[in-house]
């Protein structure tokens, strides 16, 4: 299958990477002239904006409302049919502006925003309908593990910002009992090793504990480096010219 797709940075990246070692072929997009280098070398096809995008086999998304709905954005060059997804983490309220708008020229949309720590073990929380649901299942099966039909467009972002806000809640909470322990003397991996066994383990204390040098993958003991950066893609059958 040919896919366009937006946005290679740490979470973007992977994603594409996972898609082209599915066997997908990929235009890609990115303002980021060392990204799209690393994506040549790797053997894929470089889009020079939203609109060309859109106008070769598949198009590519970058900035949500500017590139869907500007004039020289993914809508105006888009052809009829072929279904987008936007996989930005967004408000319910954008997501269905922009699923309205791409309907009303014949355009699918799902709003699929993700949730998990590396490309390949990713949750899709899509929200479309059955059809389209089931049409972009094996395009999200080649970057994710989990694909769960929130319901109408707009609810994966709902389950996004729900999963987010408690996420955010269990950060500062570790961040706090580290800080307060180590401050008080007890060795910051002795007590991380304790809350992991104990009733405060949680994914932020036992896979991206953020006090530095408890574990070694975290972006805490990398200088705080990574995180994720927003990326599009859509996708649609063959070559379909």
């Amino acid at each position: 299958m040919e896919i366009g797709f937006i946005g290679l940075g740490n979470m973007g990246g992977p994603m594409a990477a996972n898609l082209l070692k599915a066997g997908h072929s990929l235009t890609v997009f990115d303002l980021s002239k060392t990204a799209l280098q690393a994506a040549v070398d790797a053997g894929v096809r470089i889009a020079a904006s939203p609109r060309e995008a859109a106008r070769s086999p598949l198009p590519a998304v970058a900035h949500v409302r500017t590139v869907y709905l500007e004039p020289d954005g993914v809508l105006a060059g888009v052809r009829p049919g072929v279904p987008l997804i936007d996989s930005n983490t967004i408000d319910p309220e954008t997501a269905r502006l922009i699923g309205e708008a791409a309907l009303k020229q014949g355009n699918p949309f799902a709003d699929a925003p993700v949730g998990g720590a590396q490309a390949g073990t990713l949750t899709f929380m899509v929200g479309a309908d059955t059809a389209l649901f089931d049409t972009l299942k094996p395009v999200l099966a080649s970057m994710g593990k989990n694909m769960v039909q929130c319901g109408e467009t707009g609810t994966g972002q709902i389950a996004k910002i729900c999963n987010n806000l408690l996420l955010g809640i269990s950060m500062i909470g570790v961040a706090e009992a580290m800080k307060l322990g180590a401050s008080l003397g007890i060795e910051p991996n002795k007590l991380a090793g304790i809350i992991n066994t104990s009733t405060g383990r949680c994914w932020s204390a036992d896979t991206c504990n953020p006090y530095p040098n408890v574990l070694p993958n975290a972006p805490s003991s990398r200088g705080y480096t990574g995180g994720r950066r927003r990326r599009s893609h859509v996708e649609g059958p063959g070559t379909g010219r």
